[in-house]
């Protein structure tokens, strides 16, 4: 027994062991990531999680937790064992499992390995895309910018029209990992960013709208540069409190704002029916102005009321969310954390999100606080962070490596 426990401390302490679990697993979860990005259909997705959940939980075991850290983790897997008992998926176990495992890691090299991976296999969809050997080019449809007077209403066929994918199958998702690698390589290099870094990069943004037309992933990508370059220039934001209150306040907003959405989007769906048959919405101004802001948002508010049964609106939460909440999306990301997870986990998750602002502020992390803001307000209108590739969501390394060790 003395030898078992032996070696099991020299593995835990002092080999590489843990660290080669954690990497191996995390690589074939952003190789998950880039797949998914492509046309190809990956047949062998579910056996992947399967392993990738087993390298986790291996680095798990193998990592020394204080004995509060250990009751978290029991009970935040037995809520997700609970989840996966109602909804026959696994996504919580799994995300807790890799949260967990992050602990001891260093976050800026995990993110700086993250980013590697990542942006070396956009580049080979692109490459591939472009020289014709897989994946198209672009994509010619209808995006559904025309207003509903026109389409629904009054039946007219909306235009075509041609965008550039580069062979990530759709124009707004080529916008998204731009996003996602420009916010990631800015916040691991923070350090070493310049004003004419942040120029380059604004005009690889303004250069990447022009293929995609992505107004939405554009105008996130530029508020984000311009926030992260006033943190660079102007050192004493990082340190003033305000800055941070704010950050709170509109994460608070967009949670707000989202919950807010489930509850009227049948209601607002109706006033802009109504304003447009009768010249009148029929309802205050509160639901007017949530009309206005659909407008703007390309209709994300009443694409809740597209199915039967109205899938995404509050009436369709529950506690620990139903099998049937699997299958059907919507780009609404904070509505699909409670719409597919269950309100009990969703309030778990804005909680952890919040701790990590707390990190955040403690550490006076300007740059952190950039990406955190625009993260949450990247998800009112795009769910890309809420999926079940853990990959995609660099939040959970910043939890993981921040939230569970101080040393980090």
């Amino acid at each position: 027994m003395d030898k078992i426990k032996n070696l099991y401390r020299r593995l835990r302490d002092a080999s590489p062991v843990p660290r080669l679990l954690f990497y191996i697993g995390l690589t074939i979860e952003l190789l998950m990531v880039i797949v998914d990005k492509s046309n190809y259909i990956n047949p062998i997705e579910g056996y992947l999680f399967r392993v990738t959940f087993l390298l986790f939980a291996a680095k798990l075991v193998l990592t020394r937790y204080e004995w509060k850290e250990w009751v978290l983790i029991v009970l935040l897997e037995g809520m997700g064992f609970l989840s996966y008992r109602v909804t026959g998926a696994n996504d919580i176990i799994r995300i807790v499992t890799f949260v967990a495992a992050c602990k001891g890691m260093p976050l800026k090299q995990v993110l700086k390995y993250t980013f590697y991976v990542t942006l070396a296999g956009c580049l080979a969809i692109v490459a591939l895309s472009v020289t014709g050997i897989y994946g198209d080019i672009s994509l010619t449809q209808a995006y559904g910018h025309a207003p509903a007077e026109t389409t629904i209403y009054i039946g007219e066929k909306e235009a075509a029209e041609t965008r550039y994918t580069l062979g990530m199958g759709h124009p707004n998702a080529l916008s998204c990992m731009f996003f996602m690698l420009a916010a990631l390589g800015v916040y691991v290099w923070f350090d070493r960013m310049k004003w004419y870094t942040y120029l380059f990069l604004v005009l690889l943004n303004v250069g990447v709208y022009l293929l995609t037309g992505s107004k939405t992933g554009m105008l996130i990508t530029m508020v984000y540069l311009g926030g992260a370059c006033l943190m660079t220039c102007v050192k004493r934001f990082r340190k003033m409190t305000f800055f941070y209150a704010c950050g709170l306040l509109v994460f608070l907003l967009c949670i707000a704002f989202s919950v807010d959405a489930a509850v009227c989007a049948q209601r607002v769906k109706d006033a802009q029916w109504n304003a447009f048959f009768f010249v009148n919405p029929r309802d205050n101004a509160h639901i007017v102005a949530l009309g206005k802001i659909d407008r703007h948002i390309s209709g994300r508010i009443i694409s809740l009321t597209d199915s039967e049964n109205n899938d995404g609106m509050i009436h369709t939460w529950s506690a620990f969310s139903c099998e049937n909440n699997m299958n059907y999306y919507f780009d609404m990301g904070w509505v699909k954390v409670f719409y597919r997870y269950g309100v009990i986990p969703g309030i778990l998750y804005v909680a952890a999100n919040l701790l990590l602002l707390w990190r955040i502020y403690k550490k006076r992390d300007g740059c952190a606080l950039v990406l955190f803001v625009m993260f949450a307000v990247y998800t009112v209108v795009e769910a890309h962070l809420i999926s079940v590739y853990v990959g995609r969501n660099y939040l959970l390394m910043m939890m993981g490596c921040g939230l569970t060790d101080r040393n980090t």
